[in-house]
């Protein structure tokens, strides 16, 4: 994604297939989300309710790159 990518904290609150999901940001903006080549293997596991972190393109805010899963909340 470049230089220009940004990250974001969002929940996840759809699980799509083939590695794609819906979640939503902090700010209650929703989009799709997907894991890439090999992280797919380490996201299999993610469902509504995880916490993830995005990195964003500012050329297209309806998608994103989902890089790190952080510990579901309880």
């Amino acid at each position: 994604m470049g230089e220009a990518a940004f990250r974001v904290e969002a929940c996840v609150t759809e699980t799509m297939s083939n590695g794609t999901f819906r979640v939503e940001l902090a700010n209650g903006h929703r989009l799709r989300a997907f894991v890439t080549g090999r992280d797919k293997r380490n996201f299999a596991g993610l469902r509504p309710g995880d916490k993830v972190k995005l990195q964003l393109t500012p050329y297209d805010l309806s998608v994103g790159r989902i890089i790190v899963e952080k510990a579901k909340e309880i």
